[in-house]
């Protein structure tokens, strides 16, 4: 029986739907999962319409409107900010307080962004913040981009203060593989801007087993992720990972996955966004040796009509 191999590319596709619903099913979650190739834009997800709190992953779109500000010459990486006591909140995750316990120091835009990124620096984010215009200048930014299921109202000191507020703080998975591709497209920000916060995600070390558990060890990946952790009754409200994989070849995916809303165990959760993602990298994988498979072909066809 003849198989085309446009079939085998969709039963791949189906396979990898199939995947991501059978792991989803084991777990008592809300969960939602979008992946997009990056060369084609072809798109594929579950439950990617749902809203989802994001915690920190909101970091990189906080980090894209910063850079945006400083391709529009308003703001320089090199500038001095300085940082008082009163900055470094003591109770958020802060490695810059650790660096910096006493504050009264003045440190580099790049610096205070490279910490927020990287190391999830809370402090650093709300300082961020209070530079751009406050977390409305954030939302604004990147509905004006053109992704409108997002929604980014609150600071870091204020999820704190208040836990509730976190859910005013929203994404889609679908949205945020859109947000991804445009950043990775340069349709946001200058080359310079755009190469500087790919290496400060690619630099990230908080939470190494989400995005990159299951992947080859020498894979590339640049990401952004978080984790609510569990609240006083038992509860994890999120724990996400966005990012983007380098296949073998070259070529790359946008990732996002979203678990929020269960009691399980934090490693029986954390297994949730690694199983998705390897799920992801064989799809991939099989449809660049189909894409292999088609050039070849289309190369013995056209040596046919040239015999011809």
């Amino acid at each position: 029986m003849f198989i085309s191999l446009n079939s085998l590319g969709q039963q791949d596709r189906a396979d990898l739907k199939k995947t991501i619903k059978t792991i989803a099913s084991r777990h008592p979650a809300k969960i939602g999962f979008a992946v997009i190739d990056l060369q084609s834009g072809d798109t594929i997800d579950f439950n990617g319409k749902a809203h989802f709190p994001m915690q920190s992953a909101y970091k990189f779109h906080l980090a894209l409107a910063v850079l945006k500000q400083v391709d529009e010459g308003k703001l320089k990486l090199d500038q001095q900010i300085f940082v008082t006591a009163k900055d470094l909140l003591p109770n958020p995750w802060s490695p810059m307080r650790e660096k910096y316990p006493h504050g009264n120091v003045s440190i580099t835009l790049a610096e205070i962004l490279s910490y927020s990124v990287s190391q999830s620096d809370n402090n650093g984010c709300d300082m961020l913040f209070r530079l751009i215009g406050g977390s409305s200048a954030v939302h604004q930014f990147i509905h004006s981009v053109g992704i409108q299921d997002v929604a980014r109202v609150a600071t870091e000191e204020e999820m704190h203060m208040n836990q509730k507020i976190q859910f005013k703080n929203w994404s889609t998975s679908f949205s945020a593989v859109q947000l991804l591709k445009l950043f990775y497209d340069n349709k946001m920000l200058s080359k310079s801007s755009g190469d500087l916060l790919l290496d400060i995600m690619m630099k990230t070390i908080s939470g190494p087993n989400k995005i990159k558990g299951l992947l080859p060890k020498v894979t590339i990946v640049a990401y952004k992720m978080d984790s609510s952790g569990t609240n006083s009754a038992g509860v994890t409200v999120a724990s996400n990972d966005i990012g983007i994989v380098s296949l073998p070849d070259g070529k790359n995916f946008a990732i996002a996955v979203f678990v929020s809303m269960t009691n399980e165990e934090e490693k029986v959760t954390d297994q949730i966004i690694p199983e998705f993602t390897k799920g992801a990298w064989n799809y991939f994988l099989k449809e660049d040796t189909l894409s292999f498979q088609r050039n070849v072909i289309n190369q013995q066809s056209d040596s046919i009509d040239l015999l011809l």
